[in-house]
């Protein structure tokens, strides 16, 4: 997942224990993979190219990969551990169809590309960005994807109002409550919100979105306090 910091993973879970820890901190944490799927499926063209920034432990690739039979994957994250964990995962993935890069953060990336990507997602992976720092990121993904390419990016959201901050908290802790967290957990993963990562309103992401050049951007996924979009270049 991409960090504030470059090279740096600001997830509090090591890499080896993302996998089974994060579907009980955050909700429908699968479905943003599936719904991901589900709507490059739906676009009418297959990918020739699909690049995963922020990509984890390759969750997302693991399961697009079957679905997507000839599609190459690039993966991107700045956590060397999590590229390994990725490695490890894909490992029976015909080669050709996978390509590692550079462990890197979106914003900071500089490596060639062969082909400008069909597609590329950012999962979960932004929100620990300055507002400053989010732009770039945004903008690197906008000037890598082809014309007509699209982006995905799934959020953690800041609710409107300051009430709707604290209602939605709550409705986070008992989340995470019924999936086996303690309050001592639950209460030091909810204050890293505005301290080790920095959402943004879902109005804010849909002006960053337009301002960054994409010619279409939609809302289309939207809970607790997680949002995704879509975007065509």
């Amino acid at each position: 997942m991409t960090s504030a910091k470059p090279f740096q993973n600001a997830t509090p879970h090591l890499p080896e224990d993302f996998d089974s820890r994060i579907s009980g901190v955050l909700p429908y944490y699968s479905c943003f993979h599936q719904e991901t799927i589900n709507f490059i499926k739906s676009m009418p063209s297959i990918p020739r190219i699909w690049l995963d920034t922020g990509c984890g432990t390759g969750s997302l690739v693991n399961k697009a990969i079957e679905e997507f039979p000839t599609t190459k994957f690039l993966l991107l994250d700045p956590s060397e551990g999590m590229l390994n964990q990725a490695k490890k995962k894909l490992s029976s993935c015909p080669a050709n169809r996978l390509e590692l890069l550079k462990a890197s953060s979106t914003q900071e990336f500089s490596q060639e590309l062969e082909e400008k990507p069909d597609i590329i997602t950012a999962i979960q992976c932004h929100h620990y960005l300055s507002r400053e720092e989010r732009a770039r990121a945004t903008g690197m993904c906008y000037n890598l994807l082809k014309e007509g390419g699209v982006y995905i990016t799934f959020e953690n959201i800041r609710p409107l109002t300051e009430e709707g901050i604290i209602v939605g908290k709550r409705y986070w802790r008992n989340f995470q409550l019924d999936h086996g967290r303690t309050d001592k957990e639950i209460k030091e993963h909810l204050k890293r919100f505005d301290t080790e990562y920095f959402p943004i309103t879902v109005e804010e992401h849909l002006e960053l979105l337009r301002k960054t050049g994409f010619r279409t951007v939609e809302l289309f996924w939207y809970s607790y306090m997680q949002a995704g979009f879509y975007c065509i270049k």
